[in-house]
């Protein structure tokens, strides 16, 4: 049986409002996070990721209303993040009509959330998000990755809204999730977010070459082809993106024809 490719559009949260930036930066207001979702409910997302991306920094839970909000009107699969550090913090998404919940920074600090959250909800229910940036300091122990300009570095994971450097190595750290009972990764590279240039195909494949478990390739997609090279090169089983689709440039339906076209399973 093939398995289809998925399509979902991210709602980046603050203050209760989409919002979309370049690089993690340059925040700007993209409409209600419930009128969108079901915008792309109605064009045939796969899932919506909510994420309450400032969440982490500010020391305080996800927004609920708006998750049971969501959860009343769309008829496919959410997944919700930021600010989750507790078994407690999942439980309340859960209940409040998530079918995910997606950890971050909390996973870094403390890892066996990953494990405890599994064994509690589940191994479908435990999204693992890695924010990614490029290394060149030479440091043993890190995965020599090769860019398309031929440099080499490493990925190093980054937290709290990628502001603040670990040190920890993402293909070794996404191998340690998924031992510990992540379902998913979702993979955001810093210097591709919000560039419209394409996804990171360097650190994508690497790791959904390392990895059994599904890997969303997220940060970058400003064409229709950057869907394909995010399946193709990048190995992803799933595309996410968000501002080519809250701004109109293409709608969820055009993606996926586009895909169907070029031979890439997805559910139209």
């Amino acid at each position: 049986m093939v398995l289809t490719k998925r399509i979902i559009p991210c709602l980046d949260l603050k203050d209760g409002r989409v919002v979309k930036g370049t690089n993690f930066l340059n925040l700007r207001d993209a409409g209600d996070p419930v009128e969108l979702a079901q915008r792309y409910n109605e064009q045939g997302a796969d899932e919506v990721v909510f994420l309450d991306i400032t969440a982490s920094k500010e020391q305080r839970g996800t927004i609920i209303e708006v998750v049971s909000r969501a959860a009343d009107q769309l008829f496919l699969p959410l997944t919700v993040g930021g600010g989750i550090r507790t078994l407690e913090d999942m439980q309340q998404l859960l209940r409040a009509g998530a079918d995910k919940v997606s950890i971050n920074t909390s996973a870094v600090q403390d890892p066996t959330l990953i494990s405890r959250g599994a064994e509690r909800f589940g191994t479908q229910c435990i999204v693992v998000a890695m924010d990614v940036r490029r290394n060149f300091e030479e440091r043993l122990g890190t995965t020599g990755i090769e860019l398309p300009d031929g440099r080499t570095c490493w990925y190093e994971v980054v937290i709290y809204g990628g502001s603040r450097p670990t040190g920890i190595d993402a293909v070794t750290w996404a191998k340690n999730a998924e031992e510990r009972g992540a379902g998913e990764i979702l993979l955001t590279s810093m210097e591709t977010d919000g560039t419209k240039a394409g996804f990171d195909i360097a650190i994508t494949s690497a790791i959904s070459e390392r990895v059994g478990i599904p890997v969303i390739a997220s940060g970058g997609v400003g064409t229709l082809d950057h869907f394909y090279d995010g399946f193709v090169a990048g190995r992803a089983d799933a595309c996410l993106a968000a501002s080519v689709f809250h701004y109109g440039e293409f709608t969820v339906r055009q993606v996926k024809e586009h895909l169907a076209a070029r031979g890439i399973p997805v559910r139209l």
